[in-house]
């Protein structure tokens, strides 16, 4: 789902940021672009001192100087000023360099807003501001959109229930894995519903899953316009997850999640994907489409990625 948001002032820019990204953002880079072939938006951490500055610079201006972006606004949510002032500098000397324009940098900061670097018409104690019942926010909802509080709020999104996953665990006991043709029957009665109910049925199908050929049936055929109801059924699959078992199911969410437009989940799910398989191919192609910003309207039913077999830091949301 997209929109459109037109922004005249910082106060509208700062309203935009968490209705793209999905979430508040905290000690993040947020980058803005325009004039892109294809729109995108980008958030990454902050720097953690000087010496890695230039590496979240390489991390943003990657994508936009392959997307041909013309111009960008940053914003930094950062309590820190001088690393802040630093990042702001290499950013309009890189991306001068390569020809796209810096319109805005600021940093935003316990309620107020600052110029990135100092100038005489930004007051240097900030300027006061408050989003929350901003337009942009309206629209948001009205298009049925979610903003959530924070990035941790959307990871809760995947994180395992302890409940559910006990009862995932015992189902394994006696679980025998699904063939290709119960995996496929599976999903698609599980899109029908909603959710996976039947915690056997989660056992078969996650010791099935191990296995690439079949892992990859389980999203064989995926169209863009099914992905939101593939997102809600793999997020209540990974939910039910025990750790061990959390690698595909978590790579299938984080394809589904990029599908839809949904950059922060599908971050969300690469961290529980790596953290239980850090080599999962599906996971590592999903997360090179993230980082390259490509666009979900990108997908056709005939490009789907194979990756069965041996295969091979946050940066972008992508728009669309």
């Amino acid at each position: 789902m997209s929109m459109t948001l037109k922004a005249t002032s910082r106060e509208d820019l700062l309203a935009a940021v968490p209705v793209v990204l999905g979430f508040a953002p905290e000690e993040s880079l947020v980058m803005l672009t325009f004039g892109a072939r294809e729109q995108f938006h980008a958030r990454i951490d902050l720097p953690p001192d000087r010496e890695h500055v230039d590496d979240c610079v390489d991390a943003v201006l990657r994508p936009a100087v392959v997307h041909g972006v013309g111009a960008v606004v940053f914003v930094q949510y950062a309590a820190e000023e001088m690393l802040s002032r630093q990042l702001a500098q290499r950013l309009a000397v890189r991306f001068g360099d390569a020809g796209i324009r810096v319109i805005e940098s600021l940093r935003v900061h316990g309620g107020r807003w600052f110029a990135a670097i100092p100038r005489a018409d930004v007051p240097r104690h900030g300027v006061a501001y408050d989003v929350d019942d901003h337009a942009f926010r309206a629209s948001a909802v009205y298009d049925g959109r979610v903003t959530l509080p924070s990035r941790a709020d959307v990871a809760a999104r995947v994180r395992a229930d302890p409940r559910l996953v006990a009862e995932t665990e015992r189902a394994l006991d006696d679980a025998v894995p699904l063939n290709l043709a119960g995996v496929v029957g599976l999903v698609s009665r599980c899109l029908t519903r909603g959710r996976i109910a039947d915690p056997d049925d989660l056992a078969s199908l996650l010791l099935a899953l191990r296995d690439p050929v079949v892992r990859d049936q389980a999203w064989s055929g995926l169209r863009r316009e099914d992905a939101a109801a593939h997102v809600t059924v793999w997020a209540d699959i990974v939910r039910r997850c025990p750790d061990r078992l959390v690698g595909p199911p978590a790579a299938i969410l984080a394809l589904v999640a990029w599908l839809s437009g949904d950059g922060a989940l599908s971050w969300c799910a690469l961290d529980r994907c790596f953290a239980a398989d850090e080599t999962n191919p599906l996971g590592r192609l999903v997360a090179q489409a993230l980082t390259e910003a490509v666009p979900p309207s990108r997908w056709t039913d005939s490009a789907a990625p194979t990756t069965s077999g041996e295969g091979g830091g946050e940066v972008v949301a992508s728009g669309g």
